[in-house]
């Protein structure tokens, strides 16, 4: 692992703990943006991750398979027996 990644992670763990404790600072001083903002955000993302894959499954472009011949249809060779009899 890379020293960067390192730095990277360390900067994520501190901004989660910094956005943790003004959350509880906002939750313990009754402040209903405490609790607003972050659940706007959590819907707002579940909604966008919703249309994201709706999106995805409307704009998919499917390729038609090749039509197969079945199984019955393919006639095998005739046989020759050699058993001499």
């Amino acid at each position: 692992m890379t020293h960067s990644t390192r730095n990277q992670g360390a900067l994520i763990c501190g901004g989660a703990a910094l956005a943790g404790l003004l959350f509880l600072i906002g939750v313990l001083s009754g402040s209903y943006l405490a609790l607003a903002i972050p659940v706007a955000i959590l819907v707002f993302f579940a909604l966008g991750l919703a249309f994201w894959v709706g999106w995805t499954i409307l704009t998919v472009q499917v390729e038609p398979e090749a039509e197969v011949a079945p199984p019955a249809a393919q006639t095998a060779p005739p046989t020759t027996s050699s058993s001499g009899r």
